[in-house]
């Protein structure tokens, strides 16, 4: 846990240093409770797939690999860490003229995205020699290891999503939570960033 609370809390802290200080403050924060919300709610959900695809654990098994699995993820991003802020630090900044629809924005949103995903994948990754050994097949481990993939993709960008915007517009004030947190989705925030970048 506390690799999760300095790693991720410092990616976090990265990511909102471009709109606001204290909303570096807030993400900093945000970011290891959607790491441990989502360790929560996996826990509970890996511990039912796993008896199907071939892996018996019980559910106190299965929190603790979903937390270490999340410990290294946030140790991988807190090494990313300097990395996300030069990229920050050379991103035009949020102004008022700077808004959701801007090319600026997307690109952050995205970069700061997938360094989030690479770094969860690593620490999921991390856990297939165990899952092989209890399981006895590689195979077993495999198909456990991908479906608990899938499981932390959709439930932990969700759960960023009602936490979100880490990245704020201009014209809206600095708050923890905002008041549109449960409009739109994660999924649907990806495809047009991707599409104002591609298309413009």
């Amino acid at each position: 846990m506390i690799a999760v609370v300095v790693g991720a809390g410092s990616y976090g802290a990265v990511m909102g240093s471009w709109r606001d200080p204290w909303q570096a403050v807030y993400t900093g924060i945000k970011l290891p409770l959607v790491m441990l919300l989502t360790t929560a709610g996996n826990g509970l959900l890996n511990g039912m797939l796993a008896p199907l695809l071939g892996l018996n654990l019980t559910f106190r098994q299965s929190f603790t690999m979903v937390l270490i699995s999340f410990a290294v993820t946030s140790i991988v991003l807190g090494a990313l860490s300097p990395v996300a802020w030069f990229i920050v630090y050379n991103t035009p900044p949020l102004a008022a003229g700077t808004t959701i629809k801007s090319p600026e924005y997307a690109v952050l949103q995205l970069t700061l995205a997938v360094f989030v995903a690479l770094a969860g994948v690593i620490g999921n990754v991390r856990l297939l020699p165990l899952l092989r050994q209890w399981s006895g097949s590689a195979r077993a481990g495999l198909h456990v290891l991908l479906a608990w993939l899938a499981v932390n993709l959709f439930m932990g960008s969700q759960i960023s999503w009602v936490l979100r915007p880490f990245i704020w517009e201009a014209n809206k004030p600095v708050a923890f939570i905002g008041s549109d947190c449960f409009q739109g989705s994660f999924f649907e925030t990806v495809f047009n960033a991707v599409c104002r970048i591609t298309f413009g």
